[in-house]
Formats: structure tokens, C-alpha cells, sequence
């Protein structure tokens, strides 16, 4: 019987390109999506798809209910997320609740859920952290501080499962081509009241030509979602799979600090010192 893996943000970029790898590999994958047209096209390329709207609870309970329904669990791929940019001090309140809601709280609340399924038959949960989980940028401060907390909170997860049959692993991707700056402009245009910002200026000069006038130019250390895709597969099918896999160079140099003393080790100190 082929595994069954529950695949979240599905309708474009490293979700969707995820799903089709591990479906090209005989998994049975369950996509999920927002909108119903890309919903429709998952499940014309034979894939269950469900809808899902991480900000809201009953949505995530409603999932876990449908999805469990269908049969076991062998893996959940936390990939769903958006991007909020602007800069930090022009960021109200209601903001980042909308960007933590969907990225971390949504996120968390589904793998909870699935816990205890994962528990009584062993399954891996793969967390797509980013680059900017292990450091920041300018103008995006609430991208950066939900990719800061997810990682926290999936090592300490891991540290917890150590000793259960569920595995938890990160996966931190680089620049790769994706829509999310497309996709993010609605929430940078519903939240960010940039015309009255004290770096009017700089939002003219910098970010809006970014957001709005992108150049086509291929950032040098970009690649394609098949790469995580890549890691994504080793990630769920490694007989002792690695506890974070760094995607592009920007992210290998990021993490060139935490390679000089290995994660186990790092792993095996916070748990006996």
C-alpha cells in the first residue's frame, strides 16, 4: 500500500511542485488549497484537495477530520505561508495576528491535531522554514519574525518526539522562483499605510518598485522549487532523515554557524544538559 502524504499550500510554487514530485512517486497525496479553481485543478491531476484556511480553526479541524477520514497518515508537509513586507515601525497590531495566525498559529494547530495519529503509527512532519529563519532583512520583519518562531518552536517539537516513532524536520529554503511576491501585495496594500510612513521615501525608491516594477532579473543564487522538492523527498524518505536540510547558498551560509556543531549534538545537550 503506497504511503499518503498531507501537503499544505498547494495552488502554485514549492507546494504545488512538492506534490507532483511525491504523487510522480507512487505517494498518495492530499493537497490543500484556498481558492476552489485551484482546488478543482489538484484534483484533475488526481490528487485529493481540500480547502484550508490556516487562520481559521474550524477550517484546520474540519481538514484533519476529512483527511483521517480517507485512511492513515504516514506524513504532513507544513508549507503553507504568505509574506507581509513593509517596514517594522509602519506594522499595526492587527498585522502581525494576520501573518501569525496563518504562518505559526494555523501551522502548529494542524500538527498538533495529527500528533496523536502520528503517534500510534509513526509518521514525519516537515516544517518549510526559510532563509530568514535564521536571519533578517529589511523590510520583512513580520515574514522574518514567523519564520524566527517556527523554527524555535519545531526544534523544541523535536526534542520532545525524540524517543516517539514521529520525526520532526526543518527545511530552509533560499531565494526560489515563486509567486510570493505577487501574493503578497494584497496584504501589504490592506495593512502597510506607507503614504503616511516616515520612509515614504524610502518605500518609493526601494520596496514599491520592488512589489510593483520587478525587474524580471533572476536573483544569482535563485532555483526552482524542484530543489526543495529534492530535500522535501529525502526529508520523507531517508531511513534516518537529517534533522534541517539548508536550500541555495545564501542558506548554507546562514547556517554556517549551526554546521559547526551538528544538530544531534546541539539535540542531545538540551535534552541531558
Amino acid at each position: 500500500m503506497s504511503k499518503r502524504v498531507l501537503i499544505t499550500g498547494c495552488s502554485s510554487g514549492i507546494g504545488l511542485d512538492a506534490a507532483r514530485r511525491m504523487q510522480s512517486l507512487g505517494w498518495q497525496v492530499v493537497a490543500t488549497c484556498r481558492r476552489p479553481e485551484d482546488i478543482a485543478a489538484r484534483q484533475a491531476e488526481g490528487m485529493e484537495c481540500h480547502p484550508l484556511e490556516l487562520s481559521d480553526g474550524d477550517s484546520v479541524a474540519r481538514l484533519v477530520e476529512q483527511v483521517l477520514a480517507g485512511g492513515p497518515l504516514d506524513a504532513l508537509v507544513n508549507n503553507a505561508a504568505f509574506a507581509l513586507p513593509g517596514a517594522v515601525e509602519d506594522m499595526p497590531r492587527g498585522a502581525l495576528r494576520s501573518i501569525f495566525e496563518t504562518n505559526l498559529f494555523g501551522t502548529h494547530d494542524l500538527t498538533v491535531r495529527l500528533i496523536p495519529h502520528f503517534r500510534d503509527r509513526g509518521g514525519r512532519i516537515v516544517n518549510i522554514s526559510s532563509v530568514l529563519g535564521l536571519i533578517g532583512i529589511r523590510w520583512r520583519g513580520p515574514y522574518v519574525a514567523t519564520k524566527f518562531a517556527l523554527e524555535g518552536l519545531t526544534d523544541v517539537l523535536r526534542l520532545e518526539m525524540a524517543g516517539t516513532p514521529v520525526t520532526v524536520i526543518l527545511i530552509e529554503p533560499g531565494p526560489i522562483a515563486s509567486r510570493i511576491r505577487v501574493n503578497a501585495i494584497p496584504h501589504f496594500e490592506a495593512w502597510v499605510n506607507w503614504q503616511g510612513s516616515a520612509r515614504a521615501d524610502e518605500y518609493r525608491s526601494s520596496l514599491l518598485k520592488r512589489l510593483y516594477e520587478p525587474s524580471g532579473k533572476k536573483d544569482r543564487f535563485e532555483l526552482l522549487p524542484s530543489a526543495v522538492s529534492d530535500r522535501i523527498v529525502h526529508a520523507l524518505t531517508a531511513a534516518r532523515p537529517r534533522p534541517r536540510y539548508y536550500v541555495t547558498t545564501p542558506t548554507w551560509m546562514s547556517g554556517t554557524a549551526r554546521r559547526l556543531l551538528p544538530t544531534r549534538a546541539l539535540d542531545w545537550f538540551a535534552r541531558h544538559g
